[in-house]
């Protein structure tokens, strides 16, 4: 594929955004900026850059593309001077820091406002900037399990076993790049910037409160008498060891199972499990009797019966057939973009909505560390020969 365009509608298109974040929230939370439009500044150290590039050339590339890279060391007083003229320019900040360091290192809130009047500031962290946790290490599974998340079963026997995906950081990350487009345009209108503390507990439990209530207040913690522990709603292994998913929860589609499967499951017309219902009221019976069904016959064999249907159902997809799926790439997801050295590529998943007016989201991949750095300082007047007596110190 070629290297889309920026788009030219967005109101990002004229926003700085300076970023201080690393590993997966932060980042991933500017790359969702960065894919509408707005410029990302990625602020690296000098010598390390950002944590992320350690973890794997791909796993940075797929948190990274659309932005710049500078370095810059803030433990300087050079370094400090130039991250102050920066700042000046910018509509936004990014960082996540545990409290208190970005106090330390001279660029608090309070400390950045007095810079910049009109700047959006967002603090993403694990715990947020208030609290006896506030200060804490953190990482995804922590705050899962202090979200109340295990305690939330969704299907009959279940036990506790972390997500595939790491959910916590992404429900940081997206309302932190859902609040800062709002306050950015806010101050675009009213002049006024503001601070955002956005906690990752605080994201994940959002999401997960309500259900621990129903879960343990109204239904005593018991799976069994748990609406939304549905034993029709589920994945069920088959007959050559695979799995297959499969949602039956509307009575309409149990009937149609159970009407294409008369012959050989009658069980499935029972009255004790005509209705949603009842089929709640037996969740163990249900569940042993779906069990039995699809065990019976390949996955192979499920899809012919059931591709002519319009039951609720899918293979589950647990290799790399996924990126052959005919409806993926009918919805042209996956991209490859040249890499910076233009001697390879980086895997890259389009950004999710898809905009009548485009967007223009895969326009560069992720930058080398620092790839950016003479441009951005020549942008706010540094010449060649000052750039090159900083990079002779360390600063950037």
């Amino acid at each position: 594929m070629g290297v889309h365009m920026a788009n030219t509608w967005s109101f990002l298109n004229d926003v700085r955004i300076l970023d201080l974040s690393r590993l997966l929230p932060g980042p991933m939370a500017t790359q969702l900026l960065a894919d509408l439009g707005a410029e990302v500044i990625k602020i690296e150290e000098p010598v390390e850059g950002d944590t992320g590039r350690h973890l794997g050339k791909d796993m940075f590339a797929r948190l990274n593309r659309n932005k710049k890279s500078l370095t810059l060391n803030l433990k300087s007083d050079e370094g400090k001077a130039l991250f102050t003229t920066l700042i000046k320019s910018a509509d936004a900040i990014v960082e996540s820091f545990r409290p208190g360091v970005m106090e330390r290192l001279g660029f608090s809130w309070e400390q950045v406002r007095e810079i910049n009047p009109n700047i959006v500031y967002c603090s993403l962290s694990g715990f947020g900037q208030t609290g006896p946790y506030a200060k804490r290490a953190g990482h995804d599974i922590d705050f899962l399990a202090l979200s109340g998340y295990f305690g939330v079963p969704s299907q009959v026997n279940a036990r506790i076993s972390r997500p595939n995906v790491r959910l916590s950081d992404y429900a940081g990350a997206m309302y932190a790049a859902l609040s800062m487009s709002i306050a950015i345009a806010s101050s675009k209108q009213s002049g006024k910037g503001q601070y955002l503390d956005v906690a990752i507990l605080d994201a994940i439990t959002a999401w997960t409160a309500p259900l621990v209530r129903i879960a343990h207040e109204v239904c005593g913690g018991d799976p069994d008498k748990m609406p939304f522990v549905m034993p029709d709603n589920d994945t069920y292994p088959t007959k050559d060891g695979q799995n297959i998913a499969i949602g039956l929860f509307e009575n309409k589609f149990w009937i149609s199972l159970a009407e294409l499967l008369k012959d050989e499951f009658p069980e499935l017309s029972d009255e004790r499990f005509a209705t949603n219902r009842k089929r709640n009221a037996a969740k163990q019976e249900t569940h042993a009797l779906l069990c039995r069904v699809f065990a019976s016959k390949t996955l192979a064999e499920w899809e012919l019966i059931f591709d002519p249907t319009d039951l609720p159902w899918a293979p589950v997809i647990e290799d790399l057939r996924l990126f052959e799926d005919p409806h993926m790439q009918a919805r042209d997801m996956f991209h490859d973009l040249p890499d910076q050295t233009g001697d390879g590529t980086s895997f890259q998943v389009r950004y999710p909505v898809l905009f009548s007016e485009g967007l223009g989201e895969l326009r560069q991949s992720a930058p080398d560390k620092g790839q950016h750095t003479e441009d951005i300082l020549g942008s706010i007047g540094l010449s060649p020969e000052d750039i090159a007596k900083l990079k002779d110190q360390g600063t950037v």
